[in-house]
């Protein structure tokens, strides 16, 4: 993959709030290809267009519109985005593996010496080059902006395309992420100025579990942080005291299978036993479809096509999603989708990357035929051979 092939990433997850947290600030999360309200409405399909499809994937991964320039610091998360998109798709031949993990690598950061791993820094992966600053005479980073984010997409993209994880140098990059934990249990994701809350307590248990070493956590700790966040209403904020919200309701969950504290269809085998209570949870993740068929993230918010993995994803893990209206959330995907290929956040916009990758982890999630399975608590393609 060319250094032009991904500029950016479709959502900035240094956000002090999540992706897709205020739908009223639209221009902030919708198609960087300038989608607009008053685009012309797609014909809608009653068929999921697999073809089209791959031919908006194959777009992307050769040049992107130079809209997303200026997203140009996640460069990293796009290219997850396409490529595991193209897995889905059943299409991984499309993308040649050895260029793909030379680039990949290529972002990892590393200590000058392994006394540097006590410096409070954190060697995971940049999230593009403009983030990846010259090493000084010594060796050392002079800004180290590796983030926890771009690590999680860039070890996806690895397992995605088939790449040994063992074979790479895990260890700085596990030692020193426990300097991201906090008092409290949860994480930053870069070692200085940011926030904390789940979504990057989601991204050291997927990291710890895809590179299957638990030594750059403290789970229990994490867990702890994790329930503080549960509301009264069953579902869970990105921080304690929050309104509870579908991103860190994945989060959350997710985080809790990852780490072997909750097991499978929680709602079988009863709440007694459980950390948390299912039933309330449950409760919380039905009311978040509308009547339009697909799912909000919040209480009075519009639909939108990412939550249809989300709040989908939540309900798999706990053995709900019998319970959800398939037919209905399938038809909103579909007013969803493009037909240049790709999905929107709202029906009658042009699509972008964010909300295609999430629109087909939805399908996946909806059993569609011809595209893997889903790993729900990864947000990954299933790869039995790679043991997730």
């Amino acid at each position: 993959m060319s250094e032009t092939a991904v500029y950016g990433g479709s959502i900035d997850w240094e956000r002090s709030k999540s992706e897709d947290e205020d739908d009223d600030d639209e221009e902030e999360y919708s198609s960087p290809e300038m989608s607009s309200q008053s685009s012309p409405r797609p014909p809608l399909s009653s068929n999921f267009e697999k073809d089209r499809h791959l031919v908006y994937l194959e777009m992307m991964y050769e040049l992107l519109p130079y809209h997303y320039q200026s997203q140009e610091i996640n460069r990293l998360t796009l290219a997850h985005f396409i490529i595991s998109g193209f897995h889905f798709l059943g299409a991984r031949d499309r993308v040649d593996k050895d260029v793909v993990t030379n680039w990949v690598l290529s972002f990892q950061a590393f200590p000058s010496n392994r006394a540097a791993l006590k410096n409070g820094e954190f060697y995971g992966f940049f999230g593009s080059r403009s983030s990846q600053f010259p090493q000084d005479e010594n060796g050392g980073l002079t800004h180290n902006c590796s983030h926890l984010a771009s690590t999680y997409c860039a070890l996806a993209i690895l397992k995605v395309i088939g790449h040994d994880l063992s074979t790479m140098d895990s260890e700085s990059l596990l030692l020193s992420m426990r300097n991201l934990q906090q008092d409290d249990g949860s994480f930053m994701p870069i070692h200085t100025g940011g926030e904390t809350d789940l979504r990057f307590v989601y991204c050291a248990a997927a990291i710890c579990y895809m590179l299957d070493n638990w030594s750059g956590m403290d789970k229990e700790m994490a867990k702890n942080y994790i329930l503080n966040c549960q509301s009264y209403d069953g579902g869970f904020g990105l921080i304690p005291g929050s309104e509870s919200h579908g991103g860190g309701t994945y989060c959350a969950i997710a985080s809790l299978r990852l780490m072997g504290f909750i097991g499978v269809d929680l709602l079988s085998n009863g709440s007694s036993s459980s950390i948390i209570d299912p039933s309330l949870l449950l409760n919380w993740c039905l009311q978040r479809q509308a009547s339009d068929g697909g799912f909000q993230g919040r209480t009075n918010k519009p639909s939108d096509t990412c939550y249809a993995f989300w709040i989908g994803a939540v309900l798999k893990l706990i053995g709900g999603d019998a319970l959800i209206d398939k037919i209905a959330l399938r038809q909103f995907l579909l007013n969803c989708q493009s037909k240049y290929g790709g999905f929107s956040k709202f029906p009658g916009q042009l699509p972008d990357l964010y909300h295609s990758y999430y629109g087909y982890t939805a399908f996946s999630l909806l059993e569609e035929p011809d595209l893997s399975p889903l790993c729900p608590e990864l947000g990954l393609p299933l790869l039995a051979s790679s043991g997730i």
